[in-house]
């Protein structure tokens, strides 16, 4: 048995694991002080928002020890089974759905709450891997990336309907597999197209949405402008290095929610650009590993694996660090392994383990 530990530790990606154990123990050291004003004032309890999160954090480390375990061809064959379950779990939320500062993207599980959403970007990943490595060679032309796109509109219809920022997240993971799997490159002109036409009329179906555009030009104009003016005080108070950790000012009532999506505001003013560049060049290294592992990947199936979960952890990072510094307008995108969010942790963790997984069958062979 400890020959055996032993020989399964030596397929490990170690840089890999390294990166993401520093980014996990640098989102749970930030998360703590951001959401201590607010544990305190809302629960009397300081760490209260640290102890979920160290509790989800917990779970999905044993979530991608078990993924990295098993052959990562087991959980491609559930693909479409995952898809299916996704979409009907993305479905139950419009009609069932817990309802959260507006957003109706939870749905209630005894004492605990899930986002059908994180779980529908693996689906989406493992269903598009199994679906494009099943076409084998007919991967070029037009015909492919539209059969491939037509696929993905039931999910992105039934996300976006009330989450915007994951339909966007999961069309670019969908663009970025078609991408690799296309050697021709004119056709993603029209494909860019088409995406664009479809997020302009996400954007034109709900007025908050054109609103939140209105917001970005001039948040000084609107009241909902406050939350976005708050984050950029906070990046520029902190300078180079920062007030210190733990000295933010801003998240004492002044950035709201700063454990969620605007985190990365109270790291700039906290740890200043020395702290915000450390952060960048984690992900930055860790989005190495996945492009090596996805590269010498054995098979078409494992390479688009790593690349989806490359395309979403890249997504996710530049969107929300856009959004805090006002580059994009305001989508509600959290930052990975960084904000607050069980769902969030549990299922990103399990993407890293299917990551490692494919390194792993890598090196078996």
């Amino acid at each position: 048995m400890a020959r055996k530990r032993a020989t399964d530790l030596s397929k490990t990606d170690m840089t890999m694991l390294v990166l993401i154990v520093l980014l996990v123990i640098f989102g749970l050291a930030v998360l703590f002080s951001s959401s201590e004003y607010n544990g305190r004032v809302r629960f009397g309890d300081s760490a209260c928002y640290f102890k979920k999160q160290l509790f989800a954090t917990a779970l999905g480390m044993g979530v991608m020890y078990m993924v990295s375990s098993i052959d990562y061809h087991f959980f491609l064959r559930l693909g479409p089974v995952a898809y299916l379950i996704s979409m009907f779990l993305s479905g139950a939320v419009l009609f069932v759905g817990q309802e959260i500062n507006g957003s109706k993207r939870w749905l209630n599980l005894g004492p605990l709450s899930f986002q059908p959403s994180e779980f529908a970007k693996v689906a989406v990943i493992l269903f598009l891997a199994w679906q494009i490595e099943r076409t084998k060679k007919a991967t070029m032309g037009f015909g492919f990336m539209c059969r491939t796109i037509l696929t993905l509109l039931p999910i992105i219809g039934l996300v976006g309907s009330n989450n915007l920022s994951t339909a966007i997240i999961i069309l670019g993971i969908g663009g970025i597999l078609i991408f690799v799997s296309n050697p021709g490159y004119l056709e993603f002109i029209g494909l860019g197209s088409a995406g664009a036409g479809f997020i302009a009329v996400f954007l034109a179906a709900e007025s908050y949405r054109l609103e939140r555009l209105a917001i970005w030009r001039n948040p000084e104009k609107y009241e909902k402008g406050f939350q976005t003016i708050q984050g950029l005080y906070a990046i520029g108070s902190g300078g180079i290095f920062g007030r210190g950790f733990g000295n933010s000012l801003q998240k004492l009532g002044f950035v709201p929610e700063a454990q969620n999506d605007m985190i990365f505001s109270i790291i700039c003013e906290e740890m200043g650009a020395a702290g915000a560049i450390f952060l960048i060049f984690l992900f930055a290294m860790l989005l190495w590993r996945l492009g090596v592992a996805a590269m010498h990947a054995k098979d078409l199936a494992g390479a688009l694996i790593c690349c989806g979960i490359m395309g979403h952890l890249a997504l996710q990072v530049i969107l929300n660090i856009a959004v805090v510094t006002n580059t994009i307008p305001n989508t509600g995108i959290t930052l990975p392994f960084i904000s607050y969010g069980g769902t969030s942790a549990v299922f990103l963790l399990g993407e890293m383990g299917l990551a490692m997984n494919v390194g792993k069958c890598d090196r078996i062979n």
